[in-house]
């Protein structure tokens, strides 16, 4: 495939999303990788990057790749909520599938796409792995304990035993079948959201920046009544560094995002319990402060603006703004 008609190999308007900041060469060959399936449109999000990518985008020839150029960076959540109104104004998809600047579909992955059933499910997860074949455990898709009384004695378990991820996330024997599993949340790495999505509950929440983002749009769509399903036989690729259990977040600006938009999806997922899981979640956070040494001062400022703001469910602060709060804190004697 390549061509620009390669489109016409499924029956439904798919366009590709992707957000981008400062990766040239991971761009370059997830662009590239797109443009070998059959989709109507790849719009590309660059989020101000000084690396040469904009240059790149704007040398593109293809008409079907489209360059959306921020003049500031939105993050991750921010790009995608751009790059998917973008979509919608100039290419009216049916389906629209968002991923990082490093990852991408494997080949074929798109006309697995339209071999799932779609008129039984409104969101589909792809099944993504790391470049060397194993599961990429930060894109695995999950159910939401609260919602399931099953998952939620699981989770109570795994959370005593130190492995609660494995009491509500899928597990790799899901990735082995060929059926569609109901899930509850998935990652913006090969997820395919249908029109009607997009038109009941809107885009991402852009002043999220990165984290969370895509629990909270999962979550909004299963609360409005759409069914979201991980399709193991759909695949992509994600180049990132292999998963592990972070002891601290570099550079420290992550810190706020992480624990505010913590608090922010777990209010969303839990719900009326939320007032009685929470203080288990900010013992283990404060805990945390160890791992920085030195730095732990800055780490539970940052924790502590991270806290309030989550409770108050503030999503305003600019990422300039905390940028400055950082390297205020960072000259402190």
């Amino acid at each position: 495939m390549g061509a620009d008609g390669a489109h016409l190999l499924i029956d439904q308007r798919l366009v590709a999303v992707v957000a981008t900041y400062n990766r040239r060469a991971e761009v370059q060959e997830t662009v590239a990788r797109l443009l070998d399936e059959p989709c109507v449109g790849i719009v590309v999000v660059d989020n101000g990057s000084t690396d040469g990518t904009r240059e790149w985008l704007k040398a593109q020839t293809s008409a079907r790749v489209v360059p959306v150029f921020s003049q500031t960076n939105l993050g991750g959540a921010g790009g995608f909520e751009l790059g998917m109104q973008v979509a919608q104004d100039t290419f009216d998809p049916d389906w629209v599938v968002v991923m990082d600047d490093d990852a991408r579909p494997y080949p074929g992955a798109f006309g697995d796409f339209s071999d799932v059933t779609q008129e039984q499910w409104d969101v589909l997860a792809a099944a993504v792995y790391y470049p060397d074949g194993h599961i990429c455990e930060m894109n695995r898709p999950s159910r939401n304990p609260f919602w399931h009384g099953a998952e939620f004695a699981k989770t109570c378990l795994g959370v005593c035993l130190g492995q609660g991820r494995k009491g509500f996330h899928v597990p790799d024997q899901a990735y082995g079948v060929q059926m569609t599993l109901p899930v509850d949340a998935a990652s913006f790495v090969g997820m395919f959201i249908s029109r009607r999505v997009m038109e009941r509950i809107g885009k991402p929440d852009g002043k999220l920046f990165i984290y969370g983002d895509d629990v909270s749009y999962s979550l909004r769509a299963r609360k409005a009544g759409f069914r979201i399903g991980f399709a193991p036989k759909i695949r992509f690729e994600h180049a990132c560094s292999t998963f592990a259990q972070k002891k601290t977040y570099t550079p420290y600006w992550k810190v706020y995002y992480n624990y505010r938009n913590g608090l922010i999806t777990y209010r969303e997922a839990a719900g009326w319990l939320f007032p009685v899981v929470v203080p288990v979640f900010l013992l283990k956070w404060v805990l945390n402060g160890r791992h920085y040494g030195a730095d732990k001062g800055i780490f539970y400022r940052l924790l502590w603006r991270a806290i309030k703001d989550g409770f108050a469910n503030r999503r305003d602060l600019e990422h300039a703004d905390l940028l400055a709060l950082v390297k205020a804190l960072e000259q402190r004697p």
